[in-house]
């Protein structure tokens, strides 16, 4: 079967024209890992670079890929004085653009750490640095005012843990290719096990190290949070548990996950530090 494109150049170049965005002809390269669920390009347009951002192509589960949430929130969270973010400078909801709502970033220079280091984490100090900014960064985020109009709107009634909880049981009975009792035992406690909620805050929904850019010039500091995808009004421990989840430890548990193997190098906190930290 053919597939539809993912980008259909004329069409953005006139979005990006009656948006202010460069001028000229364009030219769209794919980056990130390919890891992600969502498709992100570099544009390049005379001098100006930016970036856009796009769902895979339809059909959509539902709720599951809002291009158009995803901006709002972020915006909402700068507003209330988070700035680790880049800035959105367009956002598409006509689909007959490119069959799906979109958004455009400015475009910033960093490093997305996944597999290895980049130069300036070679020693245990810088390393040590960035771990306790990814906590820092994290306590950011936590501290942005949700009774602000701005990020009220996104709060939903009911507990957000019930809902994860039941979210992901449903796509795992969805989705699983064979029988673990022990996956299905765990929704089940988790279910009759969830604590009484805290204070609810902007929670990102998929905190951890490969989601994060750092700076060219100072590595040990991270210049914007990516990936908003999952982000909404609920409990903060669920970001705390999700880097941890996703953390491998200096000399200790490797995540089962895969994710963010690089923290396993020496001078990169513990996950008791980083938990003594947050707090």
């Amino acid at each position: 079967m053919e597939l539809a494109p993912l980008i259909v150049e004329d069409r953005v170049e006139a979005f990006f024209d009656a948006h202010g965005l460069g001028s000229g002809p364009a030219t769209f390269t794919r980056i990130g890992d390919g890891g992600g669920s969502n498709f992100t390009f570099l544009v390049e347009r005379g001098d100006e670079r930016f970036v856009l951002r796009r769902p895979p192509r339809p059909p959509l589960p539902p709720s599951a890929h809002d291009m158009v949430r995803e901006a709002g929130l972020q915006n909402a969270i700068r507003a209330a004085g988070f700035a680790r973010l880049a800035e959105i400078l367009a956002v598409c909801d006509d689909e007959s653009v490119l069959g799906v709502p979109f958004y455009v970033m400015r475009y910033l220079d960093g490093h997305v750490i996944t597999a290895r280091l980049p130069p300036g984490l070679d020693g245990e100090q810088p390393r040590r640095t960035l771990g306790l900014d990814l906590v820092d960064t994290l306590v950011e985020i936590h501290a942005a005012d949700v009774s602000r109009p701005e990020l009220a709107a996104f709060a939903r009634a009911g507990s957000y843990l019930e809902r994860q909880v039941r979210r992901f049981t449903q796509l795992w009975e969805i989705n699983k290719t064979r029988e673990l009792p022990d996956a299905d035992e765990v929704g089940r406690w988790l279910a009759t096990h969830m604590p009484e909620p805290m204070p609810p805050t902007v929670v990102h929904g998929d905190y951890r190290l490969g989601n994060m850019m750092v700076g060219v010039d100072d590595p040990t500091r991270i210049v914007a949070v990516l990936d908003w995808e999952m982000g909404a009004i609920g409990d903060p421990r669920a970001d705390v548990g999700y880097l941890l989840a996703t953390y491998t430890e200096p000399n200790g548990r490797v995540s089962a996950l895969g994710s963010s193997p690089v923290t396993g190098e020496p001078g990169f906190p513990t996950r008791t530090q980083l938990v003594e930290r947050y707090a």
